[in-house]
């Protein structure tokens, strides 16, 4: 039994030492016990039995030597694939403890070895288990630190990647922005390049059409013409066919009623100088009857002619001191101081009806029309004309200038009207043909506007034409003594005469006559809303009140009622069009526009007005002004 215990411990050592030695050259180098049980035990039964050791010793003695063995540096490279020599010396301690009386106690100490070895096997693969579970769980825990340390790097690197997709995003946007920009910059130069292409085409265009209709216009015109040319025409032979259809019979009606009036004159006649024969021959044969009749023929002629001649020459002296001076075209004042009582108090009625009017219409100046600014300026005026009467103070002197046909008579009127001054019109053409009288004449004109009590706005319409400069080579020694005249009586500030002068050109003025002006007001031509006013008023006193007569039995009785005019569709769009057409129209011009559609409408069948007959004459009379503006550009050009 022992002997089959030892060779399968042997077997077991000589595995367990090639497998120690396959894997780390010595199995128990981290045991307790350092040294080799075969020879621990040879060595102590030795020496325990020192009188039985001679046996196995003299047994190996008789047993052959073994053969000598080649060294082997180096085991791993033998055929085998191990070492031997281990198992040699296994083997032969085996026969060494076989042989020995100690075999039993070497096998059980061999056996408390192994189980101690065993226990410190166990032990240490214990331990062994430990320090892999440490080992797994530091492996864990570094795998954990790792795998938390790569989440922070990749949420760093993701950071990063975001921070820098954002900033690649931003300069991208911004570049995005900046190509936009400049694009932008780009289509809106292109469309200013766009919009100036296509307001030179649009102004082209338009002045295309307007070309087109200006010579549509003159077109238009020329036809007009030759339509009422050819219409007259057509009348006129149309009256001489019915003149020569009723020749005949007007001539024979007329040739009865001329005998019929020869015979009935040739009858009178001879009644009458068979009674003046008789009376003759009655006188003739009477010598007293004859130089009677012949005194008081005599008589009555020498009367009649002394009287005439005498009311003349006492009609001449009573005008000459009590009458208006010649030079007057209209004033306010009577001709003579008697004869402008009705007609004062008729005035101040009106004024107080016009004032009434004026409060209740919103208009405060009457049919006068003009610049908003201009109108207050008046007004102004006319208020600091007033006071200054009240107050007895001098008057200031006016020069109005401007187009004609702006309403500077009417202003004039309408401010001694407001002041409550009497008003005196002259015309300054009327001053050269008098000649050498002209110096008297302006006294006398100076001298009657001085009687007026309420003080007298004299307004001398074209003053310059006896007004200009004195230096003129073509002035007259009368216009030059006319002048002097005029600046002797305006020399020093008046209180009982407000010189206003009107003139179209106020730079021929003479500098005596600018240096006596007070004020200078310039009268432009009416804008569009004034023209839209005054094509209102001027249609409400041509075309609506045209056919209206006054109140009194002496126009009921004499005179029969005219045929009123229909007005239909005519709006205020309409004015205000004709209004925005008339551009560069004079008050006196859009008068007489209104004048022509009134005529027109006169001429029509049924005597109504309509958008179409009113937008005709406006035409009409727009393309007559241009063509007169057009003949005064040229006459003025030629001269």
């Amino acid at each position: 039994m022992a002997k089959s215990y030892a060779i399968s411990l042997i077997s077991a050592l000589a595995a367990s030492t090639s497998l120690s030695q396959s894997q780390s050259n010595t199995a128990f180098a981290d045991g307790s016990l350092s040294f080799s049980p075969f020879s621990s035990s040879s060595s102590s039964s030795s020496s325990s039995s020192p009188g039985q050791s001679s046996q196995p010793s003299t047994a190996a003695a008789d047993e052959p030597a073994p053969p000598s063995k080649v060294r082997n540096d180096n085991p791993r490279t033998s055929s085998a694939g191990f070492d031997p020599e281990a198992l040699e010396r296994g083997a032969k301690a085996l026969r060494e403890i076989s042989v020995s009386s100690n075999a039993k106690k070497a096998f059980e100490l061999m056996k408390k070895q192994e189980e101690t070895r065993q226990v410190e096997i166990s032990a240490k693969t214990a331990e062994y288990k430990a320090m892999q579970a440490q080992a797994e769980t530091e492996r864990q825990r570094v795998m954990y630190d790792e795998q938390k340390k790569l989440a922070q790097h990749q949420a760093q690197t993701k950071s990063q990647m975001a921070r820098y997709e954002d900033e690649l995003a931003r300069k991208r946007m911004q570049a995005e922005n900046e190509y936009h920009r400049s694009r932008n910059q780009e289509l809106v130069k292109m469309q200013e390049e766009s919009s100036i292409r296509q307001e030179q085409a649009r102004r082209a265009t338009e002045e295309q059409i307007q070309a087109q209709r200006r010579q549509t216009e003159r077109e238009k015109a020329e036809i007009e013409r030759e339509t009422i040319r050819v219409r007259a025409m057509a009348e006129a032979e149309g009256r001489a066919h019915e003149a020569k259809l009723a020749e005949d019979v007007n001539r024979r009606i007329l040739v009865d009623r001329a005998n019929a009036e020869r015979e009935k004159w040739v009858a009178a006649i001879n009644t009458t100088f068979d009674h003046i024969g008789g009376g003759l021959r009655a006188i003739l044969t009477d010598q007293n009857k004859l130089v009677v009749a012949v005194g008081g023929v005599t008589a009555l002629a020498a009367g009649v002619y002394t009287t005439r001649e005498g009311a003349r020459v006492i009609w001449g002296y009573v005008d000459r001191i009590l009458g208006q001076p010649s030079l007057i075209r209209e004033s306010s004042r009577g001709k003579y101081p008697w004869s402008g009582l009705f007609s004062r108090a008729w005035s101040s009625v009106s004024r107080g009806s016009d004032k009434g009017s004026a409060s209740t219409n919103g208009k405060g100046f009457g049919d006068v029309i003009l610049h908003p600014s201009l109108q207050k300026r008046i007004e102004q005026l006319s208020g600091a004309t007033a006071n200054t009467k009240s107050h007895n103070a001098p008057f200031r002197n006016m020069l109005f200038y401007g187009p004609p046909g702006t309403g500077k008579t009417m202003a004039a009127r309408e401010l001694a009207r407001k002041s409550g001054l009497d008003y005196a019109l002259m015309t300054g053409g009327d001053v050269a043909p008098l000649g050498s009288q002209a110096v008297t004449k302006i006294h006398q004109l100076f001298d009657w506007a001085k009687k007026s009590n309420r003080g007298l706005l004299l307004f001398i319409d074209e003053a310059d034409a006896f007004l200009c400069e004195r230096n003129k080579t073509y002035m007259s020694e009368a216009q030059r003594s006319a002048l002097n005249a005029l600046l002797f009586r305006t020399g020093d500030q008046s209180k009982d005469i407000v010189l206003a002068l009107a003139t179209n050109r106020p730079g021929d003025l003479d500098s005596a006559v600018a240096d006596r002006i007070d004020e200078v007001l310039e009268f432009p031509l009416p804008g569009q809303g004034e023209r839209f006013k005054l094509l209102k008023l001027y249609l409400d006193r041509y075309i609506a009140q045209a056919g209206s007569r006054k109140p009194g039995l002496f126009n009921k009785l004499f005179k029969g009622e005219q045929q009123k005019i229909e007005i239909k569709g005519l709006t205020d769009d309409i004015l205000m069009e004709a209004a925005a057409k008339t551009e560069g129209f004079s008050g006196r011009e859009i008068a007489k526009l209104m004048a022509s559609v009134q005529a027109a409408v006169y001429g029509s069948e049924n005597c109504v007005l309509d958008a179409s007959l009113f937008r005709e004459v406006v035409d009409y009379k727009v393309a007559e002004h241009q063509q007169r503006s057009k003949l005064g550009a040229a006459g003025g050009g030629s001269s």
